[in-house]
């Protein structure tokens, strides 16, 4: 067995310490980096976006409408600025421990679900807002800026001021090709996309953004 001084066991441990700290870096870059080329084939990824131009473009839009842009505020990489029923409003997506979910309090479920990709996340709040509807969909609390508009007479607001939140209709930032549509149409029909009998490289393209919206 071989004794160590203690000034060369601190020296070990400071060099795994480093080495660990390493490899969280490199695996939190690793997932940010895939997650971002995920975003880049969606179409609803603006990237470089102000909060203004966001509200600008979703003017006008019913509710449930949304985009996903960088986030202005340094502790954040993502925002969804969507239309909510009281006006648009931005909600900020949070990096943490190798998954990403929304930084806001969702009063029907407190414990927000965390997801591995930013598509995922968005995905989620589509289904739910597609499958349970607009009596049922999740409210959450909108970040400070903008404030949004006082809720109409015809939609109460939920309790605790927070805003009704529905995810159902993105902005393209450009024209998607018919081949990402069919894409999604064929990965919201089906849920074993690769027991198609579809020539292999069709698969791998249907794979390759195995998401429904």
């Amino acid at each position: 067995m071989t004794c160590h001084s203690s000034d060369s066991a601190e020296t070990i441990e400071n060099e795994r310490g480093s080495e660990t700290e390493s490899g969280v870096v490199d695996s939190d870059h690793n997932r940010i980096a895939a997650a971002v080329r995920d975003l880049k084939k969606t179409g609803w990824y603006w990237g470089r976006l102000t909060a203004n131009e966001a509200k600008r473009i979703l003017q006008n839009t019913p509710e449930g409408t949304f985009l996903l842009r960088d986030s202005s505020q340094r502790d954040y990489l993502f925002t969804i600025s969507a239309v909510t029923s009281a006006g648009p409003t931005n909600l900020r997506i949070e990096y943490r421990d190798g998954q990403f979910k929304l930084d806001s309090v969702l009063l029907m479920n407190p414990q927000l679900k965390r997801f591995d990709s930013v598509v995922h996340l968005v995905e989620h709040y589509v289904l739910l807002s597609r499958t349970l509807g607009r009596g049922a969909a999740a409210a959450a609390k909108p970040s400070p800026s903008p404030s949004p508009a006082p809720p109409p007479s015809s939609s109460p607001a939920p309790p605790n001021g927070a805003v009704r939140l529905l995810m159902t209709t993105p902005v393209y930032a450009a024209v998607p090709s018919l081949q990402h549509l069919c894409r999604v149409s064929i990965n919201r029909a089906s849920a074993r996309v690769r027991d198609l009998p579809l020539p292999g490289r069709l698969r791998d393209y249907l794979t390759d953004y195995a998401y429904h919206v």
